[in-house]
């Protein structure tokens, strides 16, 4: 067969991830929608340890080019939620670190209980969040000009608000961007 030339090969690459960005769009506007119109989430009692060790693992296959590590209790960190919308905000917040840190960074996804909550923390060493944008990140559409739809993290605080949980980005202990998630638990 003849060799396509390297501008339409170019071409057609953008087209295609043009496409798959568009693609997540939409399924995110549709989560989205689904949420306002209250469509009911499971409520079952949900370990928050296999939630993250599920999602780091999934995330090691995806993306070798960062480093990944779990800490977890030595049991389990029981909330009442919806497993699915548990482990797709476990992967938002892993995918977010991984969007904008640089190869070789580690990220640590860290779940322990406290007082009357259980928390998911995903830490790393990269860049971090700038101060004053930190109470931003939450918000549908506040990206940074390498991000993907912008709809992640909005979607993460849905979500957990419909947990009746809480979300919070600061400095991580390791130097980086620290999300933080807490749900009461269960």
């Amino acid at each position: 067969g003849e060799l396509v030339p390297e501008s339409v090969a170019h071409a057609l690459g953008r087209i295609e991830s043009e496409s798959v960005r568009m693609t997540g769009l939409v399924e995110d506007l549709l989560l989205l929608a689904r949420l306002d119109e209250a469509s009911p989430l499971q409520a079952v009692p949900v370990d928050l340890v296999e939630v993250l060790v599920t999602a780091v693992s999934d995330a090691q296959v995806a993306d070798d080019d960062h480093e990944w590590e779990v800490e977890v209790p030595e049991g389990p960190a029981m909330v009442t939620g919806d497993a699915a919308r548990l482990h797709q905000i476990a992967m938002n917040l892993l995918g977010n670190a991984r969007r904008h840190t640089p190869a070789g960074t580690l990220v640590v996804g860290r779940v322990f209980v406290d007082a009357q909550d259980a928390v998911l923390e995903v830490h790393d060493n990269g860049p971090g969040i700038e101060p004053s944008k930190r109470d931003r990140v939450f918000q549908p559409f506040f990206t940074s000009k390498r991000s993907g739809t912008g709809l992640g993290l909005a979607l993460v605080q849905k979500i957990v608000v419909y947990h009746n949980g809480r979300v919070a980005a600061g400095a991580s202990p390791l130097g980086g961007a620290s999300l933080q998630l807490s749900l009461p638990v269960s």
